[in-house]
C-alpha cells in the first residue's frame, strides 16, 4: 500500500463538507500548516473540528473560521482568537469547550478502544450538564465519552515512507494520540525518509495508524506570544 502523496491538495482529497476533523498541534506550535492550508482552498465546509486550539485570526483554525468553514469547534483554549470570539457570541458557531485533560484523554480513549471514562474535572459547572455523574470513594466524577473523527491531520518532524513518525517536543502533546483517533489519518512531515532511517526506539506513531503521509513546504512556525526581555 503506497501511504506517499505528492502535496497536501492530493492528501485531502475525500475530506467532504459535514465531516468532523482532527488537527494536532498545541497553541501555533507543531500544527499543519499545510493540510489547513489545502482545505482553505478548497473550499469544504460545515467542519466540525477537534482541536486544542482555535489558531488566531490569521494563522491556523482561525484561516477556516475567517471563511465561515468551520461550524463546531471542539477545543480547550481558545483565547487568542478574537473571529472565533465574535462568531461565539454571535451564535454563528457551534463550541464545546473541554477541559485540556479531558479533551486529550477523550481523544487517545478512541486510539485505545475505549468509548467513554470518568473524570472529576468539570463536576459542578456548566460541563456537566446532561452528562452521567457517578460517585467512587466518595467523590463525582463525569462520564466522558471518547472523541473521533473522520479525518486525523497531524504534523510530524520526521516520518518514513510506510507511516511511522517522530515529533519534536511538544508537538507530541496531542499530535501522537490524534493519529490514532481517525477514520484516515494524514500526516505532514518536515522531513520524509526512506524504511530504517528512523530508530525504532523513537518512533511515537507506528505507520499502521498512518494513511496517507506527504513532505511538507514553507513551514512559518509561528509563536503566539514572543515574548523578550528588555
Amino acid at each position: 500500500m503506497n501511504k506517499v502523496y505528492k502535496n497536501a491538495d492530493e492528501a485531502i482529497i475525500g475530506i467532504k463538507d459535514g465531516m468532523t476533523l482532527m488537527l494536532g498541534g498545541f497553541g501555533l506550535c507543531g500544527i499543519p500548516e499545510n493540510c489547513i492550508s489545502a482545505l482553505l482552498k478548497s473550499g469544504v465546509k460545515e467542519l466540525t473540528c477537534i482541536s486544542n486550539n482555535a489558531g488566531v485570526d490569521d494563522f491556523g483554525l482561525g484561516l477556516l473560521l475567517k471563511t465561515r468553514q468551520i461550524k463546531k469547534m471542539i477545543s480547550s483554549y481558545v483565547g487568542e482568537n478574537a473571529e472565533f470570539e465574535r462568531q461565539f457570541l454571535q451564535g454563528e458557531l457551534q463550541v464545546d469547550l473541554v477541559p485540556q485533560g479531558t479533551l486529550a484523554t477523550r481523544v487517545a480513549m478512541t486510539g485505545l478502544g475505549i468509548p467513554a471514562f470518568f473524570t472529576p474535572a468539570g463536576y459542578g459547572t456548566e460541563i456537566a450538564e446532561g452528562k452521567e455523574v457517578r460517585e467512587f470513594n466518595g467523590k463525582k466524577y463525569l462520564m466522558e465519552m471518547a472523541l473521533h473523527a473522520n479525518f486525523s491531520i497531524v504534523k510530524a518532524w520526521k516520518g518514513d515512507t510506510l507511516g511511522n513518525l517522530v515529533f519534536r517536543k511538544t508537538t507530541r502533546n496531542f499530535s501522537a494520540p490524534m493519529a490514532k483517533a481517525g477514520d484516515i489519518t494524514i500526516a505532514e512531515v518536515e522531513h520524509l525518509v526512506q524504511p530504517g532511517e528512523l530508530d525504532p526506539d523513537n518512533i511515537h506513531v507506528p505507520g499502521i495508524y498512518v494513511h496517507r503521509i506527504f513532505e511538507g513546504k514553507n513551514y512559518e512556525k509561528r509563536i503566539e506570544r514572543r515574548t523578550v526581555s528588555k
